[in-house]
């Protein structure tokens, strides 16, 4: 009797790799050069070279390698770096992967160090087979603070000549095909008034008085967007959607606060421009804040800045890529559309079309005792069976 699918195991090597991947601390600000390594060195065990690039990040690396020969090929990518613990109560070490009633617990299990294993794993089976093309393997650091490090990569790959013809990137999506995401944007803002007193409240210029005026605009904004924006019903959020998640100024009651700053996070549709919304902010404030605010001190300021960008993608429902990885995900489920981001745009905007497909879900990345399913992993790597067996037609 077949087993049952919340029974099926991956083998010992996916798991003893990812073991391996989630003992590397590879927070987004700390470096990943120990994992990059440990994976470039495993890699020269199989004799398969290894190019890494690192751009302007000293301390930390993307890698990308060639497995097989030949033109064409697809690219399956995945981030090293993960999102940090700090504050999060965990009920074991995030950093030791742990095996409880069928999951994978650990910092970075589902997103997205096991689609790496299981993509590790697999070589030994990519070697072997008779593939018409080469698969690619590539690794980012940086994706989760505004997907920083993999257009080195990518750049490096199309200067070299390498001209893959589809990417899979494995963010964790329950092993379904994934056909789009919005763009996301971060901006930051800050106001510079006056600090003073606040018995003399009037002779300052309260920059958290201002702050909260552009926060008010900001949400006017996104209830027009709701209310007006044409939808993509494909969306879980059918709409471009606007959020404030920090904000910061002040020392005391006491004194008028001389400085405000907040961060804004910004997902937009493929139809709306991210920095005219900006440009209405920066419009709003020249026009109704700064005045007043520099009628009392002519070096008031209120500035913005882009933080990150996730650039958005999307792919025809019946494009051949969305097609084939559809055949290898063994699913007949029409592809969808996720609320986070990745660096598929990134691969997309040098002509490699790109899907989005790997194990576990996203309801437990970035969370206190994140975990994968031991049958999620068994899934991945039916899927990297059937890539190394059925060409891209």
């Amino acid at each position: 009797m077949a087993a049952k699918s919340a029974d099926r195991r991956p083998s010992a090597q996916t798991t003893d790799i990812l073991r391996t991947l989630v003992a590397f601390p590879t927070v987004s600000r700390d470096s990943n050069l120990d994992l990059i390594h440990w994976v470039r060195d495993y890699l020269d065990g199989y004799g398969i070279k290894s190019t890494l690039t690192q751009g302007a990040h000293p301390g930390k690396a993307n890698l990308f390698a060639t497995i097989g020969s030949g033109d064409g090929g697809i690219v399956l990518s995945g981030h090293s770096d993960v999102v940090s613990v700090d504050g999060q109560d965990w009920s074991s070490d995030p950093f030791t992967m742990e095996e409880r009633d069928g999951l994978l617990f650990g910092r970075g299990t589902s997103d997205m160090k096991g689609f790496i294993a299981a993509c590790l794993a697999k070589v030994p089976a990519f070697l072997a087979a008779n593939m018409r093309e080469p698969v690619h393997l590539a690794i980012s650091f940086d994706e989760e603070v505004g997907c920083k490090g993999a257009g080195y990569m990518i750049d490096e790959i199309v200067a070299s000549g390498v001209r893959p013809r589809g990417c899979i990137v494995g963010e964790p999506t329950s092993m379904e095909a994934v056909i789009g995401h919005k763009t996301g944007s971060a901006y930051g803002c800050t106001v510079r008034g006056l600090e003073i007193h606040s018995s003399l409240a009037p002779r300052g210029v309260n920059a958290i008085f201002y702050a909260t005026r552009l926060i008010t605009r900001i949400e006017a904004i996104a209830a027009r967007l709701e209310a007006q924006e044409q939808r993509h019903d494909g969306y879980p959020v059918p709409w471009s959607t606007l959020s404030v998640g920090v904000i910061e100024g002040g020392q005391a009651s006491n004194i008028v606060p001389g400085m405000c700053h907040f961060r804004l996070d910004v997902r937009t549709l493929p139809w709306t421009d991210p920095e005219a919304i900006i440009a209405e902010l920066r419009d709003y404030a020249d026009r109704e804040l700064l005045p007043a605010m520099q009628a009392i001190h002519p070096a008031a300021s209120i500035e913005f800045q882009r933080n990150g960008l996730v650039h958005g993608f999307t792919i025809e429902a019946d494009a051949p890529l969305t097609r084939y990885v559809q055949r290898l995900a063994g699913t007949n489920a029409p592809p969808g559309f996720v609320a986070f981001g990745s660096e598929a745009g990134l691969f997309q905007a040098q002509n490699i079309p790109s899907v989005l497909c790997g194990p576990g879900s996203i309801a437990q990345a970035h969370a206190p005792d994140e975990f994968i399913a031991l049958e999620q992993l068994a899934r991945c790597e039916d899927f990297l069976d059937r890539l190394a067996a059925i060409p891209f037609e």
